[in-house]
């Protein structure tokens, strides 16, 4: 085979003008889609991604029936009525099963994901709680604990000392606060079920010497 039969076979046949501009314009439209899907999947993700980017974050790991009911045990009516606090609620289960199990309590949620708020709501709505709960979505560092007589945490275990501090400034005596997963460093604990990863410590703030501590 000589070297311009060579040439010839491989070679590449010229395009046309207005086979390049189609293509072109084909490529233009195709980058734009794969831009857009990348854009809308960013927005879609940031609030789950944005948490991570903290010094602490809460994971969204659902709790189980056996650890909702461990945390129930230990939430008894103070008074006439009384408040609880679920720390990084997720959606909303351990919100609304206190509510359900107890006409007189008023539970509510903070967390930091909007998706997992308004799922909330639609939850408590769909169970018939809607009244008797609030979801806030707020960093739970900037959130006062002093109105609750129940806190509930589902802790990891990198944020648990930084916890036990705000507790300690900001958390009423007398106040119930369920840990669940991981304990705390330093308190004393009052109460356990101790369950592997359903496991629950329950710890009491009392007044000693005029101050504020736990027992």
């Amino acid at each position: 085979m000589s070297t311009n039969e060579l040439e010839t076979q491989f070679s590449v046949p010229p395009v046309k003008a207005g086979e390049r501009k189609s293509t072109s314009l084909s490529g233009k439209i195709l980058i734009s889609i794969t831009g857009g899907i990348a854009v809308g999947l960013s927005i879609v993700c940031y609030p789950f991604v944005a948490p991570a980017l903290r010094k602490h974050c809460l994971p969204y790991v659902p709790a189980t029936p056996n650890q909702i009911k461990n945390v129930l045990s230990f939430i008894k009516p103070v008074g006439g009525s009384s408040r609880l606090l679920d720390i990084g609620s997720g959606d909303g289960r351990i919100v609304i099963a206190a509510a359900r199990a107890q006409r007189s309590l008023k539970a509510d949620g903070v967390e930091l994901n909007p998706w997992l708020v308004y799922y909330s709501r639609f939850a408590a709505l769909r169970h018939g709680v809607l009244g008797k709960t609030n979801f806030y979505r707020k960093d739970l560092w900037k959130f006062s604990l002093a109105p609750y007589d129940h806190i509930v945490i589902f802790g990891v275990e990198q944020m648990m000392v930084d916890l036990e501090k705000k507790i300690q400034q900001e958390a009423s005596p007398g106040t119930t606060v369920i840990a669940c997963r991981f304990p705390f460093p330093s308190m004393k604990v009052e109460n356990r079920i101790d369950e592997g990863v359903d496991s629950v410590w329950v710890y009491r703030p009392v007044k000693t010497d005029g101050k504020d501590s736990f027992n």
